[in-house]
C-alpha cells in the first residue's frame, strides 16, 4: 500500500510538472472527417453503393519564435481512412519543419508541390466525386504529387502577390539500383478580395521507367459578386519515356481545360457546376467531365453537400469522377460513360 502511495503521489508530481511544459508549447490538434455514400456505375458491369473517406486527416502542428524577427514551424499529417484499414504509416500528408522570417519562409519534408497547390483556385469539389484531378492526374504523367525529399522557399506577401520554388531529390532504390529523381515546381500566386490565380510550372527528371513530365498550369477563380464566383483552369502536360511506345507518350500528353461556378443561395448554402475536358495527343483518349452540386455549411466547422458528376470517354479511355483522393475508386471501363451520386458529410476541427 505504501509502495502504491509514492508511486500515485510520483505520477501526480510528474504529471503536474509537465503541464506547465506543455501549455508553453505551441502545438494544436487538427484534422478532418469527410465520410460520403455513393453510387457509382462505370456505363458497364459496375454499378453499385460504397461508403467513402474522402483525404480524412489528423495532423499536429506548432511554432515557436525564436526571436521577433524569426520563428520555426513544424507539421506532422497523416490520412485517416474511416471505415477501412489502409495499413499506412504515420505521415502520409504534408510534413514538414521550417524556419519563416520577414524573408519570407523555407521548409524542407514531404509536402504538396507548388503546382499541385496551384489548382487550389479552381477546384470546386476537392476531394469530392468531381474533383479535377480525375482528368488532371493520368497515369505516369500525372502532377498533382506530394514530392518526397523537398526543399521550399515561399517570398513574403508583396500586395497579394507571392511565389513559391520547390525542388525534390527523390532518391529511391528500383530494382537493387540507386536513383537519383529530381523534381522542380514553382509558382506566382495572387490572393485579393475578388481575385485569386495561380500560375505554375513544373519538370520531373526522372531515370526510374516512369519518365519525363513537364508542365503549366494556371487556375483563377473571380467574385463577380458576393454571391457569384467563376472559375477558370488550364494545364498542358508534355510526357517522354523512351522506354515506352510512342502511342502511350501521346496518351499521356494533353491538354485540360474548363470553367466553372459557385452561386450561393443563402447565407450558408450554395449551388456548384463545372466542366472539364482533357484533349489527349492520341486518337480516341479524350474526355469530358461535368459536375454539379449543392452544397451546406451547419456551421463553421461542418458541412453537407451533395453531387453528380460524369465522364464522357473516347473509345480507349477509361476515366471516373471519383478515382482520385477517395478510398472508394473502382477502375472504370474502357470507352464507358461513367457516372456518380454522392452525399457527404465534412467535420473540420
Amino acid at each position: 500500500m505504501t509502495l502504491r502511495k509514492h508511486f500515485a503521489g510520483f505520477a501526480v508530481t510528474a504529471l503536474a510538472a509537465a503541464i506547465p511544459a506543455v501549455a508553453m508549447a505551441d502545438v494544436s490538434i487538427y484534422g478532418r472527417a469527410h465520410v460520403s455514400v455513393d453510387f457509382l456505375d462505370d456505363g458497364a458491369d459496375y454499378s453499385e453503393t460504397n461508403l467513402s473517406s474522402n483525404n480524412s486527416r489528423l495532423g499536429f502542428k506548432g511554432d515557436h519564435e525564436i526571436n521577433p524577427n524569426l520563428t520555426a514551424f513544424f507539421q506532422i499529417e497523416q490520412q485517416i481512412d474511416f471505415g477501412t484499414d489502409n495499413g499506412s504509416s504515420f505521415n502520409t500528408r504534408d510534413t514538414f519543419v521550417g524556419l519563416k522570417g520577414n524573408f519570407g519562409s523555407a521548409r524542407m519534408g514531404r509536402f504538396d508541390s507548388p503546382f499541385k497547390a496551384a489548382r487550389g483556385p479552381a477546384n470546386l469539389f476537392g476531394d469530392q466525386v468531381g474533383d479535377m484531378r480525375n482528368l488532371t492526374r493520368v497515369g505516369n504523367a500525372r502532377f498533382d504529387e506530394r514530392y518526397d525529399n523537398t526543399l521550399e522557399y515561399t517570398t513574403p506577401d508583396m500586395n497579394g502577390f507571392f511565389a513559391k520554388l520547390g525542388y525534390s531529390v527523390q532518391e529511391s532504390t528500383v530494382n537493387e539500383d540507386d536513383t537519383d529523381d529530381s523534381v522542380i515546381s514553382g509558382s506566382l500566386n495572387y490572393a485579393g478580395d475578388a481575385l485569386e490565380a495561380a500560375l505554375a510550372y513544373e519538370a520531373a527528371d526522372e531515370d526510374t521507367g516512369r519518365g519525363e513530365r513537364d508542365g503549366i498550369r494556371a487556375a483563377a477563380a473571380y467574385k463577380i459578386t458576393d454571391g457569384f464566383k467563376l472559375v477558370g483552369f488550364y494545364q498542358t502536360v508534355d510526357y517522354t519515356n523512351p522506354a515506352a511506345t510512342q502511342a502511350v507518350q501521346d496518351a499521356l500528353t494533353s491538354d485540360t481545360y474548363g470553367l466553372g461556378g459557385e452561386l450561393k443561395v443563402g447565407s450558408a448554402t450554395a449551388l456548384k457546376a463545372m466542366w472539364l475536358t482533357r484533349d489527349s495527343d492520341a486518337d480516341n483518349f479524350d474526355s469530358d467531365m461535368l459536375a454539379v452540386g449543392i452544397e451546406h455549411k451547419l456551421d463553421k466547422a461542418v458541412r453537407v453537400y451533395a453531387n453528380y458528376a460524369m465522364v464522357e470517354n473516347d473509345e480507349n479511355v477509361a476515366l471516373t469522377p471519383w478515382s482520385q483522393a477517395r478510398t472508394a475508386n473502382p477502375a472504370g471501363a474502357l470507352g464507358e460513360d461513367a457516372t456518380g451520386f454522392s452525399v457527404g458529410l465534412r467535420y473540420d476541427f
